[in-house]
């Protein structure tokens, strides 16, 4: 079976992804912070006939999250599509002139060395397989700086570009790296922002490839 690592799991996104590509063949890989909360997520996920497995990791600890993404390789087989999807900490979401270096400084390394450190994990597997897909899921403020969410915006921005180097290196190897946009809550009123239906986005975004971004609602 495919293997997909999902970066930052939880019961929305998270969840709604391992259930829209483990019917359609995929192994999953749940890796976050917390192994009480991956464990009742792989029992939910099973309820629903989803093999799923914990591989607790902070996505702010590069050791702990490589050797997380190692485990999954060692105990799975080869990761052929990886989610980066962490939910951002609170304190990343303020005004630019109330920011301190410090929240910038952790905002960087969850959005962008976080990221790096997972694709870093993967990728070569994926170029001596000749395929493989990265999918990166951020909010707007990745593409239109928002100054009441200062640190989002400059740590999103970074891993947005991050992506799109990846993607123009890496698609000549048969790996695709796409970026999904959501401008607006997850889970909210609107149905175009349903888990469900974002996911229903990331998969397509997986088999049919094509451009680095895509918009929800674009």
């Amino acid at each position: 079976m495919s293997v997909i690592a999902i970066i930052g799991a939880g019961p929305g996104l998270g969840a709604a992804t391992a259930r829209r590509f483990g019917p359609e063949g995929f192994t999953v890989a749940l890796v976050s912070r917390t192994p009480e909360k991956l464990q009742k997520l792989c029992e939910e996920l099973a309820a629903d006939g989803v093999t799923a497995h914990a591989f607790p990791a902070d996505v702010e600890d590069p050791a702990a999250l490589t050797a997380a993404l190692k485990r999954v390789a060692a105990d799975l087989g080869p990761v052929e599509v990886l989610q980066y999807s962490p939910v951002p900490r609170m304190d990343f979401l303020r005004p630019v002139l109330e920011i301190t270096t410090e929240q910038l400084a952790a905002a960087t390394n969850f959005s962008i060395i976080g990221s790096a450190t997972a694709v870093q994990a993967v990728v070569p597997a994926m170029v001596e397989a000749g395929r493989g897909t990265i999918l990166l899921a951020n909010g707007s403020s990745a593409v239109t700086p928002n100054a009441n969410y200062a640190g989002t915006s400059v740590a999103f921005a970074g891993e947005s570009a991050y992506g799109l180097m990846l993607h123009e290196a890496l698609a000549p190897q048969g790996v695709h790296v796409g970026q999904l946009i959501i401008p607006g809550a997850i889970d909210g009123d609107d149905p175009l922002f349903a888990s469900d239906a974002l996911a229903d986005r990331l998969w397509a975004m997986h088999t049919e490839r094509g451009e680095y971004r895509r918009t929800v609602g674009a």
